[in-house]
């Protein structure tokens, strides 16, 4: 992909923090990922605006499925970095 520089204006102690914990080559790179998280999360947000459009709130039950689904999926992710832990001990 190609990269142009641009000039941006941040807080002077939020950028220091920044680079004093990613280096200062690795700084780029980290404004970009939380650029591309907030273009994700806006992206989010327009989907379910344009969902509760058209079909309107999530019932009582919808809500209680999702949140089962996070649960599992939670769960899920744990069990998975749990048995990774395991793993690295092992060896």
């Amino acid at each position: 992909m190609a990269t142009k520089k641009y000039t941006v204006t941040l807080p002077e102690e939020l950028a220091e923090e920044i680079r004093g914990e990613v280096g200062p080559g690795a700084f780029s790179a980290y404004v970009t990922r939380a650029i591309e998280r907030q273009r994700e999360h806006d992206r989010l947000g327009e989907l379910v605006e344009r969902m509760l459009k058209e079909g309107g709130p999530l019932t009582e039950q919808e809500q209680a499925a999702a949140a089962k689904q996070m649960r599992d999926i939670e769960r899920w992710f744990e069990d998975r970095e749990q048995g990774a832990q395991g793993q690295a001990e092992a060896a």
